[in-house]
């Protein structure tokens, strides 16, 4: 079981590839290249926040091993500096209320101000539910930054339903709207495929509305992850659905002033390769940027690439 839960803790819920519809289309108006920070181990779950990077890996002990939970490697969340748009330095572990219980963390995303943080995770006994729910669904939390101290007080985001499994925080420019990823069944929400993408309002008092699915011209039956809204308000995500380049591609939409959305486009090669590609983010300037993937040539498992205008 816990081996199929760690496998569960990368993808969340992304289990099946497909490699139908193979198109061969090329941007040749990018480069993209592999970072000096990529190692054996993954890193995933990009998330810009400022001049800052989140990246999800492998938490290590100070001899450099990997640490394990339950006999599986833990997964927390590294905090790196954007150096002239092209490179990510300084990549040192977000700090955590050492009391805090969160034993994995797998994706995440800042406030704007640094003041809170918003985690993918798993229950412990601490907020176990007292209803019936799959060990290996995960759980967005919400905790708060305390100096000296760190990211605390963690707290399970109330629209969270323990039979339903909700990943990938992402906020809006505006910092009003998180979006995140889950597989809600059953009312005017319900998923689509695997895994869709939602939406909610922060509301004053930190509370939420409902969530709302953002719809057929996002989501599809297959599974979409890792969502990431550019400044210029481009919804951009990972997804599995037929006639990609193979196995998990990078899409784009454009999201309108009245909240609608543009059809979803699939983005061409080198962005996409015909390995997994599961997330990106772009800079400020929105012609250049940062992806993770498992595309041939990699250092480890999932590697960080720069993109670039040539």
């Amino acid at each position: 079981m816990f081996k199929y839960q760690f496998f569960m803790m990368k993808f969340v819920v992304c289990i099946f590839l497909f490699c139908n519809g193979i198109v061969l289309a090329q941007n040749e108006n990018y480069v993209v290249e592999n970072l000096s920070l990529n190692n054996e181990n993954p890193h995933f779950g990009l998330m810009r926040v400022a001049d800052a990077v989140i990246v999800t890996s492998f938490q290590l002990d100070k001899k450099g091993r990997v640490k394990r939970v339950q006999g599986q490697p833990k997964l927390t969340i590294f905090q790196g500096e954007i150096k002239n748009s092209e490179t990510i330095e300084n990549l040192s572990t977000v700090q955590i209320d050492p009391k805090a219980v969160v034993p994995q963390i797998t994706s995440a995303t800042l406030s704007r101000d640094g003041s809170l943080i918003y985690i993918t995770t798993v229950y412990t006994n601490k907020n176990k539910p007292n209803v019936r729910f799959k060990e290996t669904n995960f759980h967005l939390e919400v905790g708060e930054f305390k100096a000296g101290v760190g990211f605390t007080n963690f707290k399970v985001l109330p629209f969270c339903k323990p039979r339903f499994s909700y990943a990938h925080p992402a906020l809006s420019p505006d910092g009003k709207t998180l979006f995140f990823t889950a597989n809600i069944k059953g009312g005017k929400a319900t998923t689509k495929g695997g895994s869709d993408i939602f939406k909610v309002d922060i509301l004053d008092g930190n509370t939420f509305s409902e969530p709302e699915n953002l719809g057929s011209k996002v989501n599809s039956y297959g599974k979409e992850m890792f969502p990431f809204i550019a400044s210029d308000n481009t919804l951009y995500f990972s997804s599995n659905r037929p006639n990609g380049f193979g196995g998990y591609d990078l899409y784009k939409c454009k999201i309108n002033e009245d909240s609608t959305y543009e059809k979803a486009e699939k983005l061409e090669k080198p962005l996409n390769s015909v390995k997994d590609d599961l997330s990106l983010i772009m800079n400020a300037n929105n012609t250049s940027g940062f992806l993770s993937s498992k595309r041939l040539g990699g250092k480890g498992d999932d590697d960080i690439y720069v993109f670039k205008m040539k």
